[in-house]
């Protein structure tokens, strides 16, 4: 009997040397193929197994599950200025009212009114407080954001993209994940 594996099924989670993930939000994973490939190439050792195993004629191995990268990859300080991670560093919700639906960015000084596309002035919004603001300023309109906007870190992010789990975790990859967090007194 054959048993077909889904390429989507089975994903390893990839950490980097120090055995952090390399990145949280989105989590670092590969697909069992990739990590595969990987181990073979000598690039990564294999942490953690899926009682899952992959047969050919000749060979037969257990799917790993968590990988570490041989080689450490020094994490970039300053992250791209992207939509998503203005909304990362925001945690998805609106900097004036706090809602989750809907979300935008907004420009906290107006780009008619000399404000630039930077960190530093795009906050996350949702579409009624950004129509409301409109192109005014926060004084005008008498709304100011709960946090002013600021450039992240890749750490900031990385804080951040805990608070925002994927919907699936193997339970091998519990004892790699969230253990640099703050410990509750």
């Amino acid at each position: 009997m054959t048993i077909h594996v889904s390429p989507n099924a089975h994903p390893a989670l990839v950490l980097n040397a120090d055995y952090r993930p390399l990145s949280y939000y989105p989590l670092s994973l590969w697909s069992w193929q990739d990590a595969i490939k990987a181990v073979f190439l000598d690039r990564v050792n294999i942490v953690s197994e899926y009682d899952f195993q992959i047969r050919s004629p000749s060979f037969s191995m257990k799917l790993p599950s968590v990988v570490s990268l041989k080689t450490y990859i020094k994490p970039s300080r300053n992250p791209a200025f992207t939509r998503f991670n203005v909304f990362l560093r925001d945690r998805f919700e609106c900097a004036y009212c706090g809602s989750e639906d809907d979300l935008t960015f907004d420009h906290v000084i107006p780009r008619s009114k000399g404000g630039q596309t930077t960190w530093t002035n795009v906050i996350t919004a949702c579409a009624p407080c950004n129509l409301k603001k409109s192109n005014k300023s926060c004084d005008e309109i008498k709304i100011w954001p709960r946090h002013m906007p600021f450039e992240p870190t890749t750490y900031d992010l990385h804080r951040n993209g805990r608070l925002f789990p994927p919907n699936y975790l193997h339970e091998s990859w519990m004892d790699y994940l969230y253990w640099d967090t703050e410990l509750e007194p």
